[in-house]
């Protein structure tokens, strides 16, 4: 069992503040502040730092306040399948995904999920930069990576090719590449971090594209507003543009050509650990994306072919 003094700490931490908590505990401040004391006493060591204007975890009891906080959800989601309330998924479900693919391919069907489920209190989180699972207490992730990192668990959901886009006028003024070569003459578009690109060609060769975006961004979403506005060439997801290459705004730049295709998307959770939320939504984005995603079947506008 939990040391109350234990559990106090965390939910000090979660509220920011001893008397915050004290008021979601209906215990005066003083009484929070002496059970702190005695429990850094006990452990012979400093877990907060106490200004007159805000109150942090110091590094040693952020760390604990990671460890303590596994273990009572651990111990929450345990009496949960004792208690056989696990068949009713509930409480506060955090999910983490990609800012555009968040906005275009969950949000849109939450509906569904959230009638099925109406105790479940979803946070969805969308950003650009991999949330740290651990520290934010997120119980599932919606990644598009080549690799997932040490203690998670992955569940492919789908493909995520990846083709040179760019819109009709840019070509019309700049021209059309004929060998990634010739892509550093052009000017290119990509988001921190997405640069060099690694194409695969026809027969499985590799091209690695040198160069810096035209327009520096830290957005995702940007690079493909910079192409569609006539800007320069991206490197897009097909669930990103795909509508956009179906209604011609888009055209594909080296058709013979993909980014590199071990790219996926994945859900992922900290290894052995799932909450009976998230699992519920696993099993439900599973089913979406079961046979094949819909933006690997988007429709060729007349004039350019997708590869098979």
């Amino acid at each position: 069992m939990i040391d109350p003094d234990t559990e106090l700490f965390a939910r000090v931490v979660e509220a920011g503040s001893l008397s915050a908590a004290a008021r979601a505990l209906g215990i005066s401040p003083a009484m929070v502040s002496k059970r702190i004391a005695r429990l850094e006493a006990r452990l012979g060591v400093r877990l907060l730092d106490r200004t007159t204007r805000r109150l942090e975890a110091t590094a040693r009891g952020a760390a604990f306040y990671r460890d303590m906080t596994a273990i009572l959800t651990a111990m929450a989601e345990a009496e949960a399948r004792v208690a056989d309330r696990d068949h009713t998924p509930q409480g506060t479900l955090r999910v983490s995904a990609p800012t555009s693919f968040g906005r275009l391919h969950i949000a849109p069907h939450l509906k569904p999920f959230l009638d099925l489920y109406p105790r479940i209190e979803l946070d969805l989180r969308l950003s650009d930069e991999f949330a740290d699972m651990q520290r934010e207490q997120i119980d599932l992730a919606i990644r598009i990576t080549p690799a997932i990192g040490p203690g998670l668990e992955a569940h492919r959901l789908a493909d995520s090719r990846r083709v040179l886009c760019a819109s009709p006028a840019y070509l019309a003024e700049a021209g059309t590449p004929g060998t990634p070569e010739a892509l550093t003459g052009h000017r290119l578009l990509a988001a921190a971090g997405q640069l060099p690109w690694r194409l695969t060609g026809p027969d499985g060769e590799q091209s690695r594209i040198e160069g810096a975006s035209h327009v520096r961004t830290n957005s995702s979403e940007v690079p493909r507003e910079l192409a569609l506005s006539g800007v320069g060439i991206a490197l897009r997801s097909l669930w990103d543009v795909g509508h956009h290459l179906a209604d011609g705004s888009l055209v594909r730049v080296l058709p013979m050509y993909q980014g590199s295709t071990d790219v996926c998307i994945y859900a992922v959770h900290l290894r052995g650990r799932i909450s009976s939320g998230a699992d519920a939504l696993l099993t439900y984005l599973g089913a979406l994306w079961s046979r094949r995603a819909p933006w690997s079947t988007v429709p060729p506008k007349p004039g350019f072919s997708l590869p098979s």
